[in-house]
């Protein structure tokens, strides 16, 4: 969870969406340690996960199988000192950040998830959701698996545990789960020779391979390679599966990729999840958004005086469309950087002195101007009508707003905790209800057919705009906790 969403998720508003989780691994053929700079890799992952961190390391030279770990609530810097970075000898390891979305949010839930069975151990790092982990969790149970987790995250432990028993190496029993779990799935695997990546067929989340020295890496994105000093090798293909190790390099598997027409990535790691300066199957963050803000101004043309973003998601795309329309870019709101985890939540009456703490209005910058104002969306809509108030009580005489993502109408079943349609504000709403909602003098959200067009033609999920998800979702919502 990000900053961002935090403050709203404590207010009570819970009108920003969140990512589930960033997987940062790490293998050293040189046998350094590489703690220290997992901790920083996952630092720069931050935003993919607040409420929960860990790692997990083994020394590839010790005794085969022995896995040091530590995991904990909270941010990264809050959970590892020092001293337990200096506890966690190994050169080969994995990390992971977490905001759940599937199973409750719990120590226990906290990842890397560490597993002891008979071929040794394995360490798992999961960001995604699965569709049927409760059919493949019952199915272990009644073969007399038990689970310490409620995350679908120890389903696909249970079944690369399981498939290596009847596969000759590891990466070929992480194949065959792979080809049993359906959703969204990046994984990064520890066992005590190899550092192993997978990524599902569609390619809902990212992965990306980098390279320092005599070091490799997999992560979630491409930032936290630039934070540890890596370069860039390749990203991991929808359906690939990688096996990095000092005898064989980095060694692929692509028998699960599918064409590119029939990937599904998810477009909001583009408008909002992923960092501005992480690059994505080729496709630059920032410049996404800057085209997603020329979209808006081509399409949604306003006569103003002032262009704004919400911070800090929708920065970029504010200057986008001041690209594209001439209106001059400014600053509307002055963010407080140091509202963290432990903000009181106010009472009801409170609720909206609760965001001027986070956002403040310069009013000398809106005073009597027509301001447009660009998020990238709006949710359950309990922020937006606060802030557009906040504008005009400025002196704003016009807010006129532009949202760089088209309308939820549909929820996702795939790592984004996107509620059900009942919680939409779009939901059974048209857009200019909508706009009465939140107080704007206009509102318009970016065209579907601008989407593909923003990420250069990738393949991409849409489901949550239109319903058309790329695989079946389950008939059941099981984003919750599953021992419900």
């Amino acid at each position: 969870m990000t900053g961002d969403n935090q403050i709203y998720a404590q207010a009570g508003f819970s009108d920003r969406l969140h990512e589930e989780c960033g997987v940062f691994g790490m293998y050293d053929f040189d046998g350094n340690d590489v703690a220290s700079t997992i901790y920083y890799g996952l630092f720069a992952l931050q935003h993919r996960g607040q409420e929960s961190c860990g790692i997990a390391v083994s020394d590839t030279d010790g005794p085969k199988g022995k896995v040091l770990s530590y995991k904990d609530m909270g941010l990264v810097n809050e959970c590892f000192t020092p001293e337990i970075l200096e506890k966690l000898k190994g050169d080969i390891g994995v990390g992971h950040v977490r905001y759940s979305t599937a199973g409750s949010s719990t120590r226990e839930n906290a990842q890397p998830l560490v597993l002891n069975y008979v071929k040794g151990t394995l360490a798992l790092a999961h960001n995604g959701n699965l569709i049927n982990a409760l059919e493949l969790r019952r199915e272990l149970e009644y073969t007399g698996a038990i689970f310490q987790t409620t995350i679908d995250s120890e389903v696909i432990a249970y079944h690369i545990a399981r498939e290596r028993i009847r596969c000759a190496t590891v990466e070929a029993a992480v194949a065959s789960a792979c080809r049993k779990i359906k959703g969204a799935y990046s994984l990064v695997v520890m066992s005590p020779r190899k550092l192993i990546g997978a990524r599902d067929p569609y390619g809902f989340r990212p992965l990306s391979i980098g390279k320092r020295d005599n070091a490799y890496f997999i992560v979630s994105e491409t930032c936290a390679l630039d934070t540890v000093g890596a370069e860039f090798v390749r990203d991991v293909e929808p359906g690939e599966i990688v096996t990095i190790s000092p005898e064989g390099g980095i060694q692929s598997d692509r028998s699960m990729c599918l064409p590119p027409q029939e990937q599904a990535r998810c477009i909001f790691e583009y408008i909002y999840f992923a960092r501005q300066d992480t690059v994505m199957d080729g496709v630059n963050v920032y410049q996404s958004r800057i085209q997603a803000g020329r979209y808006l101004a081509m399409d949604a043309p306003v006569e103003a005086d002032l262009v704004v973003g919400v911070p800090e998601s929708g920065n970029a795309a504010a200057l986008g469309y001041s690209l594209e329309s001439g209106i001059p870019y400014g600053t509307a709101f002055v963010k407080n950087s140091y509202v963290g985890r432990t903000f009181i939540k106010p009472g009801q009456r409170s609720r909206e002195s609760s965001v001027r703490v986070k956002l403040n209005v310069l009013r000398e910058a809106v005073a009597g101007k027509r301001v447009v104002m660009i998020d990238d969306s709006i949710v359950r809509g309990t922020t937006s009508d606060r802030i557009v108030g906040m504008l005009k009580e400025a002196g704003a005489t016009e807010v006129h707003v532009r949202i760089s993502s088209p309308p939820f109408l549909w929820p996702c079943y795939f790592g984004t905790d996107v509620p059900e349609r009942e919680q939409l504000l779009a939901y059974n709403r048209s857009v200019e209800e909508i706009r009465q909602v939140i107080g704007a003098d206009t509102l318009a959200y970016l065209e579907i057919g601008r989407l593909a067009q923003m990420v250069g033609g990738l393949g991409i999920c849409t489901g949550c705009f239109t319903g058309k998800y790329p695989m079946d979702p389950p008939k059941d919502d099981i984003r919750g906790e599953y021992l419900r």
